[in-house]
């Protein structure tokens, strides 16, 4: 049974989360981006102050997602003026091809329509094939690329 837990804004959840972040990051990153890479994003994106802060000044809610009570993974969303901002959707591996993405974006459509959204945007590596398959088999279409720098020449 898949449910989703929404993380409050305690350090013992928050820190939950980074934990869980950190885990699925170095697992699924390792093969596009350097190690040195992916713990500047952790640090700057999924470190407990910057989650506090995207929760506090960045209208961000973060839901674990639990599947028979065992963390699957987790996604974050951005409640923007005109859109819902899915910010991040990260699935552990074990739990990855067995639709648990599909029923979190399920959920996730559900948190647009009850905020009376009309549109989701996200931001997707260009490397990162898969992912974008996923969301192109969600209706999703590319309407912009663009580079980033986010900082640390990265």
């Amino acid at each position: 049974m898949i449910t989703f837990k929404h993380v409050n804004n305690t350090i013992s959840e928050i820190e939950e989360l980074c934990s869980l972040a950190s885990l699925i990051w170095h697992e699924y990153w390792v093969d596009l981006l350097s190690q040195e890479q992916i713990e500047y994003m952790i640090n700057k994106f999924q470190s407990p102050l910057a989650v506090k802060e995207q929760i506090k000044n960045e209208n961000y809610e973060y839901f674990i997602i639990k599947i028979n009570n065992e963390k699957a993974g987790y996604f974050g969303l951005s409640y923007k003026k005109d859109y819902l901002f899915l910010s991040k959707l990260y699935i552990k591996k074990e739990f990855r091809h067995k639709g648990t993405g599909a029923q979190a974006f399920e959920f996730i459509k559900k948190q647009a329509e009850k905020h009376n959204y009309k549109k989701i945007i996200l931001t997707v590596n260009k490397y990162n094939t898969n992912t974008i398959k996923a969301y192109e088999k969600w209706l999703f279409k590319t309407i912009d690329a663009v580079v980033t720098d986010i900082g640390s020449g990265f």
